[in-house]
């Protein structure tokens, strides 16, 4: 799917109108929440997993904790 979007000023922030098509293949709707991620190809917005969410969060601290080991590791 190729479809333009706007942005519109909302307060003092800027969002977008996700067409009806797009919140049918995220499978979400009013008040569920989105996940923004980098990607090689550039930004990919998923539903949100509060699961996978926090899996993320435990791995970045461990991540910041055992830096030097894993920069020896990669060695």
């Amino acid at each position: 799917m190729n479809k333009p979007l706007k942005l519109i000023k909302i307060g003092n922030s800027t969002g977008v109108i996700l067409p009806k098509e797009v919140l049918s293949r995220l499978q979400v709707q009013l008040g569920d929440e989105l996940s923004v991620s980098d990607t090689p190809g550039g930004v990919e917005l998923r539903a949100s997993d509060g699961d996978f969410e926090a899996q993320m969060a435990a791995a970045q601290a461990v991540m910041d904790r055992r830096r030097r080991a894993l920069r020896e590791l990669a060695k």
